[in-house]
């Protein structure tokens, strides 16, 4: 390989990096951020019906969706516990 490709191969990658890497960090961050909103509304259902321990069907069908959701992009063990008491709450049609 002469100089002159090695050359272009390394201005080639160089640019290919200046894209992909702002966009991974772009996409990360937006993970986050979507992993934030899902464990706020989990939290939010979680205070408001606690003291009740009794739950709408809806706001469970929804719970339940925003865990998975929560847990496929890697959400960590904080709202585990929640999940668990939550399943076990009264539900009310």
């Amino acid at each position: 390989m002469t100089l002159s490709i090695l050359a272009v191969f390394i201005s080639e990658l160089v640019t290919v990096a200046g894209v992909v890497i702002p966009f991974v960090i772009w996409i990360s961050r937006l993970i986050e951020g979507q992993r934030c909103q899902l464990r706020t509304a989990m939290l939010n259902t979680y205070y408001a019906c606690k003291d009740a321990k009794k739950i709408h069907q809806y706001e469970i069908e929804n719970f339940h969706k925003n865990y998975k959701a929560y847990k496929a992009l890697k959400g960590n063990s904080f709202i585990d516990d929640i999940y668990k008491e939550v399943r076990h709450w009264e539900v009310i049609m």
